[in-house]
């Protein structure tokens, strides 16, 4: 006997039928769900045949459901290695923190994530493989947002939805300012003209409500300041490093040695446990100890995202943390420290002048070329740039006096390294303030 349930995107089917249109019911009863693979546990009287054969393909030493899954102690590092079985090399706490971006989405206050880098170093792959994790039916995806068109949805056609933006760049200042308010308000309101019965035109009050999460790609973050004031700036990994990660993933997956199936039960475990989430109210009873130092820009709101992401980490660790008398989850020491280092290179990129694709490259310009001049020649050789990035880079340098150049148009520019700033201290800094902070209340919490 076969028994399959169907995972409702919403509360109750009446709740689905508003917020959706009617043809999703024919897209769940398409994809329902065998029921000895949902989170319920079902006692079943089976022959030992079968139950030793279904033991011999389920692991015992991994968590056979979704609950025992979310309530494991280590839940953050279990994940981060479940996102890397579905598909996402490297990236560590980028690709945490933009799946605790995404999957905000459901909460009365969502976040929201822009990342940075430059042309080809794999920002819209990301953001795409992070949309693969979720519930499909909450994901939109967008390559171009028209100056118009977010005014044009439904009411709830926005709600508790995931917008991914493929290419930031593509958006038109009116398709951005729309967006940015979305973000800020969680509402767009506009008049617009109508036809009454008698075919007259009539003014009218159009409203859109917007409770959505958000992911985007740019390689000019500079342009979108207003747009990074509101959301998480997350720079591509762009060392050798990481490049090699992914080359050697590819291959092994091209050489037949990685198991794709293995790659699609991750993403639909993962979908499964985002669905299991549920959303709750936070109180964090160290807030007032959580102090971002003085040289940070911006400081009101990055505190306020800082907060955010900690919440969001509580919430993830739902099935594990204390709940106060009216149902409101408690934050725990260990998620302001999860936070805290999941943010921490975000937060460098608030403090930092440079961008985070501009900031690896002055890096590597620093250990190549720091006290002797070069040109655009020597650093496209160990840079690896192409020569018209390479370029934007190099004016961008000079115009922040980073770089000093010498030369002439016709003959050739050389460049030497006008500004060595020390952004390894900045980042030392940062981190004893902020261990400072974790040991305090550590020491306090086993001292009461």
């Amino acid at each position: 006997m076969k028994i399959t349930s169907v995972e409702l995107p919403n509360n109750d089917v009446n709740e689905t039928l508003q917020l959706h249109d009617e043809s999703i019911f024919k897209d769940l009863l398409e994809n329902r769900k065998d029921i000895f693979l949902s989170t319920e546990k079902i006692k079943v009287t089976v022959e030992k045949s079968a139950e030793s054969a279904q033991s011999a393909r389920e692991p015992r030493a991994e968590p056979k459901t979704i609950i025992e899954f979310l309530e494991q102690k280590s839940l953050l590092k279990s994940l981060n290695q479940l996102i890397e079985k579905a598909g996402i090399i490297g990236e560590e706490n980028s690709r945490l923190l933009l799946f605790l971006i995404t999957i905000s989405y459901f909460n009365k206050s969502p976040l929201h994530g822009i990342v940075q880098g430059s042309s080809g170093s794999g920002k819209t792959h990301i953001i795409s493989r992070i949309a693969d994790l979720m519930p499909q039916e909450d994901v939109l995806r967008f390559t171009r947002i028209t100056e118009s068109s977010l005014y044009n949805w439904g009411e709830f056609d926005l709600f508790q939805k995931i917008i991914i933006i493929e290419d930031l760049d593509g958006l038109k200042e009116d398709a951005l300012y729309a967006l940015r308010e979305f973000i800020s308000n969680q509402v767009l309101r506009s008049s617009v003209t109508i036809k009454d019965k008698k075919g007259n035109n009539k003014s009218s009050h159009k409203i859109v409500k917007g409770q959505f999460s958000s992911l985007s790609a740019t390689t000019k973050g500079e342009t979108y300041e207003d747009n990074m004031n509101r959301s998480f700036i997350i720079a591509i990994n762009e060392s050798e490093e990481q490049t090699r990660k992914i080359i050697d993933y590819q291959n092994l997956k091209n050489a037949g040695m990685i198991d794709r199936n293995n790659e699609q039960k991750a993403i639909s475990f993962i979908q499964r446990l985002v669905k299991n989430l549920k959303c709750y109210e936070v109180v964090n009873p160290y807030a007032m100890e959580l102090q971002l130092p003085d040289k940070v820009k911006n400081k009101r709101r990055l505190n306020e995202m800082v907060q955010s992401i900690i919440k969001q980490i509580t919430i993830l660790n739902q099935y594990q943390r204390k709940q106060t008398s009216d149902g409101k989850l408690i934050t725990e020491i260990e998620d302001l420290q999860q936070g805290i280092e999941i943010l921490f290179e975000s937060i460098i990129l608030k403090i930092d002048e440079l961008d985070g694709s501009l900031r690896q490259f002055l890096e590597k310009l620093k250990k190549r070329f720091d006290g002797r001049e070069f040109n655009r020649f020597e650093a496209m050789e160990y840079t690896g740039f192409k020569k018209s990035q390479l370029q934007v880079y190099l004016n961008e340098l000079v115009r922040l006096e980073y770089l000093k150049q010498k030369g002439f148009v016709n003959k050739g520019f050389t460049y030497k390294i006008g500004y060595s700033d020390d952004i390894g201290k900045v980042r030392q800094e940062l981190k004893e303030h902020f261990k400072k902070i974790i040991d305090k209340l550590k020491s306090e919490a086993s001292g009461s």
